[in-house]
């Protein structure tokens, strides 16, 4: 067989693995969209205020611990702190988990809010890097920092779960702002499910570009900074619909690491946050699910859409390539450890459906993608079938990362209106026609750096440079 003949069938082969292989992403999105329209339609009838006022009165029966963890966040820990203070619930204690940060973050949330040292007894249930101090505000009393050996985001939410008197906790990242409603509603299916959940997250919206005052979003504003806008578009697709849509079967398998409520009891059963996974946010989810199935526990873990949870977001090409390569290694590493509960009946629909969804869509997809990009530049100029197939590509490329984000965009104006401007919903659409160009294609190569990093057992956290969001006015 000469290499023309043999290249013609490589080129065939894969240029049908690659089409299949989008046809079902295509197809699945198409359907977790449409649950995602229903579930969407269905909140949208109800009148929030009046839930919210309607059922305040039980939330006094779980009281919550609001754990922060923090380590050089001395731009924005201030106004996240305010706005956590001013969260509408009728009980809570916030504690800030000060991680051996090496900037000024212990000291200003000392002196803002008036903070003396003390001793406490903390009774330890997941073994964690030694405490250092612990310190009570004057002004808040349920207010607390406690100061520790540096370990890691994970190692301090496991100490702030030590140290935590509540049944649930609340895990909020140290740049994050939440709406003063955001706990009472993402507390809703804990407090109206009879137990039956054990965890909830929320949506998470990106800040850059807001107004922000003591801790309190006065105006959403999109940023002028494309790339961040692009990742509004990006949020925006990955919570309304895909997160929205699992969550209606009790399929999710991550929930935000910056927004999140959990039953502290089947945390501590798991052995709390994994120090030395990457993405601990993930991982603990799929450990509580693992836990639940092989006890036979029927418990659900949920999305809430309408909590909102501001965060900050790379505004370079660098800080975000360090992100997504972290986050799609920690996702590699999580599923990787996990992996008996794939195509496994003993696990449910978790095993049958939400892994292989993960593995083939989430895991492997970036690879696939990429090839399919450079399949369609080589078959562009090869002409005859090839040409053909470069198109359908083309136009199964344009539905998934266009369509679908155009889509996600239009839902999210209907049903939530985080960004009231018409001007604004029409940028966003607009950037979003660009994505398969540019945006997409850098994502997935940073994705597909995410297994050379799991190939060579290289652990890398990178780190964010902070603004500040008050500081924000572009």
């Amino acid at each position: 067989m000469s290499f023309f003949k043999i290249w013609e069938f490589v080129m065939l082969f894969f240029g049908g693995l690659i089409l299949v292989y989008m046809l079902v992403v295509v197809i699945s999105y198409g359907i977790i969209l449409l649950f995602a329209f229903f579930q969407l339609r269905r909140q949208y009838k109800l009148e929030k205020q009046d839930i919210d006022e309607g059922y305040i009165d039980l939330f006094f029966s779980k009281p919550i611990s609001i754990i922060v963890p923090a380590f050089n966040e001395e731009v924005g820990i201030i106004n996240s702190i305010h706005s956590l203070l001013s969260l509408r619930y009728p009980q809570t204690e916030l504690i800030i988990v000060n991680d051996g940060s090496t900037d000024g973050t212990q000291q200003k949330v000392i002196k803002e809010f008036k903070m003396v040292k003390v001793d406490k007894i903390i009774r330890e249930q997941i073994p964690t890097k030694p405490i250092k101090n612990i310190y009570h505000s004057e002004i808040f009393p349920h207010l607390w920092l406690v100061e520790k050996e540096n370990g890691g985001k994970a190692d301090a939410l496991n100490v702030g779960i030590n140290f935590s008197n509540y049944p649930y906790f609340c895990s909020v990242d140290g740049d994050s702002i939440l709406d003063e409603k955001s706990l009472l509603r993402v507390m809703k299916p804990i407090i109206l499910g009879n137990g039956d959940v054990i965890g909830a997250g929320g949506n998470v919206r990106i800040a850059n570009g807001t107004q922000v005052q003591m801790g309190t979003v006065f105006q959403t504003k999109l940023s002028k900074n494309y790339l961040v806008v692009m990742q509004v578009v990006e949020y925006m697709r990955a919570f309304l619909m895909g997160r929205m849509a699992l969550s209606t079967f009790n399929l999710i398998l991550i929930i935000s690491g910056a927004f999140s409520v959990f039953s502290k009891k089947h945390v501590v059963e798991v052995g709390g946050y994994s120090n030395h996974m990457i993405g601990e946010d993930m991982e603990l989810v799929v450990k509580l699910h693992r836990y639940l199935k092989e006890n036979k526990i029927n418990k659900r873990i949920e999305f809430v859409p309408d909590p909102v949870c501001w965060t900050e977001a790379p505004e370079s090409l660098s800080v975000l390539r360090q992100q997504r390569r972290r986050w799609h290694q920690g996702l590699i590493e999580s599923m990787t450890k996990h992996r008996k509960m794939s195509f496994n009946f003993k696990y449910g629909r978790i095993g049958l459906i939400s892994f292989p969804l993960f593995w083939i869509v989430e895991c492997l997809g970036p690879l696939i993608e990429l090839g399919g990009y450079i399949y369609v530049i080589i078959a562009f100029f090869m002409g005859d079938i090839y040409y053909e197939f470069s198109l359908l590509l083309i136009l199964l490329f344009v539905i998934y990362g266009t369509v679908f984000s155009v889509a996600s965009i239009l839902l999210e104006a209907w049903a939530m209106n985080t960004y009231p401007k018409i001007r604004e919903v029409f940028v966003l659409m607009l950037m979003s026609l660009t994505e398969i160009f540019w945006y997409r294609p850098l994502t997935l190569i940073w994705r597909c750096e995410g297994f050379i990093q799991v190939l060579l057992k290289r652990k890398d956290w990178g780190s964010m440079n902070r603004v500040g969001l008050s500081k924000k006015g572009i």
